[in-house]
């Protein structure tokens, strides 16, 4: 099936915290200098920051790293590490006097699920997550399951236990299009869910990255697209109580065929076509990866179990 460390260039490093009250974490992608990205943000209740800053009419064009983390809004708090990492590598947009590294990130709910409300991921967090990534070898190998932000994920109205999942998919022309999911959905896979426990508050994080050549504006697109691999892995999607949220990351490697404009359309709908499958691919495995947990809050099964 593949990972996103399949994109050459692309690492990501995890972080977690268990047991005394703990269920979260923080997972990284970090995606080599220069990278173009942006986000598409869809369900009606998301924690983001920094989103903003990938919009095609704004300044800056590349991303440093994207944060994906536990803890709802508190979370977010992580990414200042992220940043603090960005900053001493000398990662971001080139100021007087320095960087400012562009470090977007998006949270899901998993507060108390380890049984402590304030249990939450730390700047600390997000420093070691990035450091993890960053000493990690091209082409490596990716965690999945209950690791990283997926650690307190679950799926069914917390009934079953979500997590970290990925995939990747090479096209004809040779470009990598792959993605990350953490899923912590208020829906079930396949044909249906049900009405179980837990509070209704969810949200599926994905970062979809690709070695092709793509400008922000294109990102954008192809991020929008994608959640079209969210509504059919996941049923429902894009609810009011999910905060499902896309960015989309491009290394800028392998050019496309723009030879003329029927060229360029066939090629970025390909690829926009195959974001959308590598995205449910990716978040059905983490499905299949995570592990059943009993915390003083609760006991979440193995969905593949169930």
């Amino acid at each position: 099936m593949g990972t996103i460390t399949d994109v050459p260039g692309i690492r990501v490093g995890h972080v977690q915290k268990s047991g005394g009250g703990w269920l979260t974490g923080v997972t990284v992608v970090l995606p080599p200098p220069g990278t173009v990205g942006s986000v598409d943000v869809q369900g009606g209740g998301p924690a983001t920051h920094e989103t903003d800053a990938l919009d095609p009419t704004t300044l800056v064009s590349t991303v440093d790293a994207v944060v994906l983390t536990g803890g709802s809004a508190y979370g977010l708090a992580s990414a200042a590490g992220a940043q603090r990492w960005c900053e001493e590598n000398g990662r971001g947009f080139a100021v007087p006097g320095g960087v400012v590294p562009i470090v977007p990130a998006a949270a899901i709910f998993d507060l108390g699920r380890g049984g402590d409300f304030s249990a939450r991921p730390t700047p600390d967090m997000g420093y070691a997550a990035t450091a993890a990534a960053a000493a990690q070898t091209d082409g490596h190998d990716v965690g999945r399951g209950n690791v990283g932000a997926g650690t307190g994920a679950l799926i069914g109205r917390g009934q079953f236990k979500g997590g970290v999942g990925t995939a990747s998919i090479t096209l004809e022309n040779g470009v990598v299009v792959a993605a990350l999911a953490i899923v912590n959905a208020l829906g079930l896979p396949a044909a249906g869910w049900e009405t179980s426990h837990g509070a209704p508050l969810n949200t599926t994080l994905v970062v979809v990255a690709t070695d092709a050549v793509l400008d922000v504006a294109e990102c954008k697109r192809t991020a929008a697209a994608s959640h079209a691999g969210i509504a059919r892995a996941l049923n429902p999607s894009h609810t009011l109580a999910d905060g499902d949220t896309v960015f989309c990351l491009a290394t800028g490697a392998v050019a496309l065929d723009r030879s003329d404009d029927a060229a360029r359309q066939l090629g970025l709908i390909t690829l926009q076509s195959a974001a959308a499958d590598v995205v449910r691919l990716a978040i059905l495995d983490g499905v299949a990866s995570a592990e059943a947990v009993s915390t003083p809050a609760g006991e979440y099964g193995a969905y593949r179990t169930a």
